[in-house]
């Protein structure tokens, strides 16, 4: 399937919804072609902007979902009407659905063995036989080539169809470009804070909170000393679509992912 890809600030995201999201995913999980995901809120889009070496990073990923509201908006005021917001925690989810039907196996990436146990239980209640193939938390600092080996190893060892990536952005897309052809597992998903909040570590914002594009607010609330130098960002990135808009500034043109 073909998915349409819209340049923002020279990101191209992909004009899709949770159910175009899933039957992309279904697809390459059949086909064993490899391809990675990267979920793209408006702050995603500003690292590549302030740091242009994430541009292909990203412009060379499978799919990169609508992950905030800012970024729904600005494709849906472009004409594209069938975009929803397709957010890491709630892909996570819905391709653990979606995978009780098809078999899917889950591996695990991130956090620490703490968060993850209390995450896989959460989801195998939600999702009974839901098949977990593994989880694998890699220490918080640069790892040897010896550790990166091991880690590749467990990964494929466990012959899993996904692999969920929560390393952070921009950590854990950078780190699935540079394994996508080392790496067994069809696909790799990054899906940042999902597991801390899947686990419930950290709160997650209502859904109506979500729904009016205030959940940054309400994140910033919460973890204001961290994520201030990260929402500081978003006044630049209103002004930047706007002269982008206005045709005042260019971006790098990026031929689109096949």
């Amino acid at each position: 399937m073909d998915i349409l890809q819209v340049p923002i600030l020279g990101v191209q995201v992909s004009a899709i919804n949770m159910d175009l999201a899933l039957s992309q995913i279904e697809t390459w999980v059949a086909e064993r072609r490899p391809s990675y995901v990267c979920v793209a809120p408006a702050h995603s889009i500003m690292e590549c902007v302030n740091d242009p070496s994430l541009l292909p990073v990203f412009n060379e990923a499978g799919m990169v979902t609508p992950d905030g509201m800012a970024v729904v908006w600005l494709l849906r005021l472009q004409g594209h009407k069938e975009v929803r917001r397709v957010y890491g925690p709630d892909l996570l989810l819905a391709a653990c659905a979606r995978g009780l039907e098809q078999g899917w196996r889950h591996h695990f990436l991130g956090s620490s063995p703490e968060l993850l146990a209390l995450m896989t239980k959460n989801l195998r209640a939600r999702f009974p036989g839901l098949q977990i193939a593994g989880q694998t938390c890699p220490p918080f600092r640069p790892l040897s080539a010896q550790e990166d080996r091991d880690i590749i190893a467990e990964v494929n060892a466990s012959q899993a169809d996904i692999l969920w990536v929560g390393l952070g952005s921009p950590r854990q897309e950078v780190w699935m470009k540079k394994k996508l052809r080392k790496i067994n597992a069809p696909v790799m998903i990054g899906v940042g804070a999902a597991f801390d909040f899947l686990s419930g570590n950290k709160p997650q914002a209502p859904r109506w909170v979500q729904r009016i594009g205030m959940e940054w607010l309400f994140r910033l609330l919460n973890e204001p000393k961290r994520l201030w130098p990260r929402y500081r960002q978003y006044p630049k990135f209103v002004i930047l679509v706007l002269l982008q808009h206005l045709g005042l500034i260019h971006f790098p043109k990026e031929e689109p992912r096949r």
